[in-house]
């Protein structure tokens, strides 16, 4: 990459849908987010993976549903008022995943977010894009490729 392209990407403007896991705070990029709906009945499907919460069918569409909680090992959390499942469309497939409560949306300069620490939090920093510092706060940036791969969201629906 040259100079030039470089510092346009450093200074630009990224818009994040924020949401909160066990006291966590992450940031998903708002065009990969198709939407955010309230906890439905969710079906089990037999022998899925284990983070694979089951299916919802959504306006017809059936749709695997993956516990962001047991995905990074978090401690187990009754669903209640505040827990969303957040509609994204990754690989060419979409899929919700479970999250304690969708925070907001923000817009934050990239010149903002530094490289993951080894761990944040349990998480992976494998799956961690950056960290984004904010009026004091530290918001975890998923990078939803390494989070969630081709094949296991193929498990997923089937």
């Amino acid at each position: 990459m040259d100079a030039d392209h470089l510092s346009v990407q450093e200074n630009e403007l990224l818009q994040l849908v924020t949401f909160a896991i066990s006291e966590e705070e992450f940031g998903i990029d708002i065009l990969r987010v198709q939407e955010i709906i309230r906890m439905m009945p969710i079906t089990k499907v037999p022998n899925s993976p284990h983070s694979v919460e089951g299916v919802i069918n959504l306006r017809g569409k059936v749709i695997p549903v993956i516990d962001l909680r047991k995905r990074f090992s978090m401690e187990f959390h009754a669903h209640d008022s505040q827990t969303r499942i957040v509609v994204i469309k990754i690989h060419g497939m979409i899929v919700g995943f479970v999250v304690d409560q969708v925070s907001e949306v923000l817009r934050i300069q990239s010149n903002t977010v530094e490289p993951p620490p080894p761990v944040v939090s349990g998480v992976e920093s494998e799956y961690i894009k950056g960290v984004g510092k904010l009026d004091g706060r530290l918001l975890i940036l998923l990078d939803l490729e390494k989070l969630f791969s081709r094949e296991e969201i193929q498990r997923a629906a089937n």
